[in-house]
């Protein structure tokens, strides 16, 4: 399930990404990954974006 929209996909599927944000492993659909992808790369916690 994506920790941003709640996408659910059957599985783990292979083109969502994955964050590690205080010690939580958090899934990211391939639609919220691209719209936040500088938010991801520059570490920032899924709360502020």
């Amino acid at each position: 399930m994506c920790s941003h929209c709640g996408a659910v996909a059957e599985g783990p599927p292979p083109t969502w990404t994955c964050s590690v944000e205080n010690g939580a492993r958090h899934y990211f659909c391939d639609d919220c990954a691209r719209a936040n992808i500088r938010a991801i790369e520059g570490r920032l916690d899924s709360d502020w974006w």
